[in-house]
């Protein structure tokens, strides 16, 4: 009796592999699961979300600028990229401390492949990352009075940053089988981070500082987003083909020795260098040149809009501003009497950015233009009642070169211009003044240089504050003359106002 048996035709080598990269896809999706249900990496997601409420706190009162908003999503996601690296280096070193690594032989996957599906389980860690960068940068977005412009590569930095971190600890594992390494990993790189970041030099002419994932600035002030001069685009070209890298290699090391492997490793690596030499590059001539023109002439380069009687000129990213402003100079000047209640004046915004983002551009020189008021990139806060200080110092002494020279009572007319019309001109007392104090002498702070406040002038002011505008309004308007004379003593602004007279003389600080 005999039989014809069939067989089964052997497998191409197309579905064998079809095979295999099934197999990796569904490694990759275990172990990212896995890798995202791990306590330190819940935590240090958690804690980034907290961050990110934390930070944004102040957007809906603070007018933020959206060139800095994208900047502030980068830091939080150095978090979870502690906890990606720690975890997913512990992954590939799964099978050693379990003593099952000898029972792979008979799998699929071969080891490389294995390698492939730990570098892709970091994926799913990048988009949580990348949706907690969007909703931290749509939060800004929201806010009311945001202005400005964001920036794709600055708000890539975060999500490369993990993905990073994530391709380092796998392809630490791969090289040295130790948990050990990953920890000694991290404090290298905090120190390698601290160096790096503390290289002399600003932004501009840097170059190894752009080597680390993140980089601060100095700058207190938001300046337009076409001054920044930041290398955003390639910084984020950099990460992205130095993870890539890494995890190359770590296929590298672990057998996956192919033509496509090696060719793809060279392209990462061209790829990472053109960004390494595109964010080393120096500052365009044109943003240089820009930068000057904005500090030394903004007007060549602002809009300019009539409110009322006043003209108010700023970056075209900050004109949605300008109504916010009107609100302020119609407020001091209802205040004020004689000529200056309806003085055409220039408010003009004003930065200095010749320094670029690492000179915090907090001084602006007085102008000597008549009439004409600055106003910063900054807004909401103590930037308020500083703005109406400005306006009213220059209603009372004519420009703001002329204030760096006030010692005398006109001071408390000019405070009270500024503050008197708000709704609690105490609390706004305390904000605009450098130690917060509502009591004796002390700095008041404003766009460009401060003005001194004696004891004196501070106990008249706070007892026209206790008198409200309805009483004090009427005589100032009817002593205007008197009020903002030079050389008019504390006292006999008191007097004029119908409050206590000090008996102490102006002495300025």
């Amino acid at each position: 009796m005999s039989a014809v048996l069939d067989k089964a035709p052997p497998a191409t080598r197309t579905e064998d592999q079809r095979r295999s990269w099934a197999a990796v896809f569904a490694l990759a999706r275990f172990e990212a699961r896995k890798l995202l249900l791990r306590l330190p990496v819940l935590f240090m997601f958690v804690l980034h979300a907290a961050w990110i409420c934390w930070d944004m706190r102040d957007a809906w009162t603070g007018y933020p600028a959206l060139q800095d908003v994208d900047r502030a999503t980068q830091t939080g996601p150095m978090l979870p990229a502690l906890a990606v690296l720690l975890c997913a280096n512990q992954a590939v070193l799964r099978s050693q401390r379990q003593d099952t690594d000898r029972h792979f032989g008979v799998l699929v996957l071969e080891p490389w492949r294995r390698t492939v599906a730990f570098a892709l389980s970091v994926v799913p860690a990048v988009v949580l990352t990348a949706l907690l960068v969007g909703a931290q940068f749509t939060w800004g977005v929201l806010a009311p009075g945001s202005v400005g412009h964001g920036s794709v590569g600055e708000l890539l930095v975060g999500p490369l940053t993990v993905l990073l971190a994530g391709t380092a600890g796998v392809l630490l594992a791969r090289v040295v089988r130790s948990p050990f390494a990953a920890p000694m990993l991290l404090v290298l790189a905090f120190f390698a981070i601290t160096f790096l970041g503390a290289v002399p030099g600003d932004s501009d002419g840097s170059a190894t500082r752009w080597l680390v994932p993140v980089i601060g600035d100095a700058s207190s002030k938001p300046l337009p987003s076409d001054l920044l001069g930041r290398p955003a685009a390639w910084h984020a070209l950099y990460l992205f083909a130095l993870a890539l890298t890494l995890a190359l290699a770590a296929v590298l090391v672990n057998g996956g020795r192919t033509k496509t492997v090696a060719a793809a490793l060279v392209v990462a690596v061209g790829l990472g260098t053109w960004g390494a030499v595109g964010q080393a590059g120096k500052v365009s001539d044109a943003t240089t040149q820009a930068r000057v023109l904005a500090t030394v002439n903004p007007a060549k380069v602002q809009s300019c809009v009539r409110e009322g009687s006043s003209t108010y000129c700023a970056f075209p990213e900050w004109t949605p501003r300008i109504g916010t402003w009107a609100k302020v100079t119609d407020g001091v000047q209802s205040l004020a009497g004689g000529t200056a209640a309806q003085e055409k004046l220039l408010v003009r915004q004003r930065v200095e950015a010749r320094y670029g983002m690492d000179s915090d551009g907090s001084i602006v020189e007085p102008s000597t233009v008549p009439y004409q008021v600055t106003v910063g990139t900054r807004w909401g806060g103590p930037r308020v009642p500083e703005f109406a200080a400005a306006v009213s110092s220059v209603l009372v002494m004519g420009s703001e070169k002329a204030v760096g020279s006030l010692c005398d009572g006109r001071m408390v007319t000019i405070m009270w211009l500024a503050l008197g019309w708000q709704s609690d001109p105490v609390t706004q007392l305390r904000a605009v003044r450098l130690d917060d104090s509502a009591s004796g002498s002390a700095i008041v702070v404003s766009p460009t240089n401060p003005m001194s406040m004696t004891a004196e002038q501070t106990t008249v002011l706070t007892e026209l504050f206790a008198a409200g505008p309805t009483t004090i309004t009427p005589k100032v308007k009817a002593h205007w003359s008197e009020l903002t004379a030079p050389k008019v003593t504390t006292a006999k602004v008191a007097q004029l106002l119908g409050v206590k007279a000090p008996t102490g003389a102006d002495k300025c600080e």
